[in-house]
């Protein structure tokens, strides 16, 4: 495809989509100099939330064998401001890697992280698939419900929603997610998803733009190997793991001359307090 048919391209250079890559090297590649600020592990089938400040770094980590994860997160102070998965599709691509970055929700839109290692390097396979998923959604009770009759509470949209309960939030702000280590693509302009590649030590490095809280599900499919619907659908307990959050400062010094971004100066008033154009 001819360049001048993407959508959206960096402008300016050293703009917000002209990212600097020399910078989140060095962020990814000092790690003796970085001090731990937290660490736990989410359990099979279930979710957590949890703070990461802006210039700290996060990793999801494979604790035992492929995972997949359903990533949300919000602005820790205002969480109106949130993840949008569309638009960092639109900015970036369906599957997001190093060095992409994920962007936050109208009337904001700012970069909310930076994507800092990730160890798959999976590329794009013979069938189109890609990992780390923005095509695709959280699974949820209300779908299963709807192709099987039956309730499961331990869906993804329910897991983040028990997440963020402590934080004062509710089923309402959960989110279209990242699904991290998880394959996807289009094939005959349908979704397809494929198992996880994802192995012991695998991660999913991120550096906190702003002051975020982040949530993720330990997904109920497990490493997706078994389908959860349709005539071969079963039950993927078997293939249900763990996974790991790490949370580091990373060396004040390398965050010389970094500052959070600030939120979009448009002035919001979208025609309705200025005159319409040849009127006075």
């Amino acid at each position: 495809m001819s360049a001048s048919l993407w959508t959206y391209l960096p402008s300016i250079p050293g703009g917000v989509l002209d990212v600097d890559r020399a910078f989140y090297h060095r962020l990814a590649s000092e790690i003796a100099s970085r001090t731990p600020v937290e660490n736990f592990v989410v359990p099979i089938r279930s979710g957590k939330a949890w703070p990461v400040l802006a210039g700290q770094l996060c990793r999801i980590v494979v604790i035992e064998g492929p995972q997949v994860a359903d990533f949300n997160c919000w602005n820790l102070h205002n969480p109106r401001e949130r993840f949008w998965a569309s638009r960092t599709k639109q900015l970036h691509r369906s599957h997001v890697t190093t060095y992409d970055r994920l962007w936050s929700t109208l009337p904001y839109l700012r970069s909310l992280l930076t994507i800092t290692h990730d160890t798959i390097a999976y590329g794009v396979d013979e069938d189109g698939g890609r990992c780390h998923d923005l095509l695709g959604t959280r699974c949820d009770p209300y779908v299963n419900q709807m192709l099987t009759g039956e309730a499961f509470d331990y869906h993804c949209h329910s897991n983040l929603t028990r997440a963020i309960l402590p934080y004062g939030l509710t089923e309402f702000d959960v989110h279209d997610v990242l699904n991290i280590f998880q394959v996807t693509g289009l094939q005959d302009d349908k979704y397809f998803m494929k198992p996880s590649p994802a192995k012991q030590g695998d991660f999913f490095e991120f550096f906190a733009e702003i002051d975020l809280l982040c949530a993720i599900s330990t997904c109920p499919g497990g490493d997706l190997s078994i389908p959860l619907w349709g005539p071969d659908a079963g039950d993927p307990l078997s293939v249900c793991r763990p996974l790991g959050v790490e949370v580091y400062q990373p060396d004040r010094t390398l965050l010389e001359g970094w500052e959070s971004p600030q939120p979009s100066d448009y002035q919001g008033q979208h025609g309705l307090t200025a005159p319409r154009f040849g009127q006075t």
